[in-house]
């Protein structure tokens, strides 16, 4: 089994005291002693972030058996047309539960004005349409965003 890594996951257990950090560790050990680890460009770089040298990163990859798969055409064509079919069919200033995927407006508590959002970024779109090209599911706590918009990926969450 192959199976793709969302960065949130990968924060969980990097930043210390993070609530989730004991889940998505259980998590990616269960996931890694049935397979492989994968992770997207996109993960790559925000995991980047992380880490004082591209060295260390990449120890920390090699040492968790993680590894860096580079997207192909299909999946860029796929996130570039399902982020369309968002762009689409995003509500004006609806906002979505990132756990559910159900939508709903929000006004300011002080001012009582309406709250506008902003769209979804194309890097969540990426990071959906590589796994649902190079691996058999999705380790993520952002249910809502693929929920709505890769109904077809398996994604599974530690929570």
């Amino acid at each position: 089994m192959i199976t793709a890594i969302d960065t949130n996951i990968l924060f969980d257990i990097l930043i210390p005291g993070e609530s989730h950090s004991e889940s998505s560790k259980k998590l990616l050990d269960r996931h890694l002693a049935n397979g492989k680890l994968i992770l997207c460009e996109v993960v790559f770089a925000e995991l980047a972030a992380r880490f004082p040298s591209e060295q260390e990163l990449k120890l920390f990859l090699a040492e968790t058996s993680m590894r860096l798969v580079p997207s192909n055409e299909k999946s860029l064509h796929i996130a570039g047309m399902r982020w369309a079919e968002y762009a689409r069919k995003s509500k004006g200033n609806q906002f979505s539960c990132s756990v559910c995927g159900k939508s709903f407006s929000m006004h300011c508590p002080h001012c009582k004005a309406l709250v506008t959002k902003r769209q979804i970024v194309l890097s969540d779109f990426l990071i959906g349409a590589h796994a649902l090209e190079h691996a058999d599911c999705l380790l993520s706590r952002d249910l809502g965003i693929y929920k709505n918009n890769f109904r077809d990926l398996k994604v599974i969450s530690g929570k």
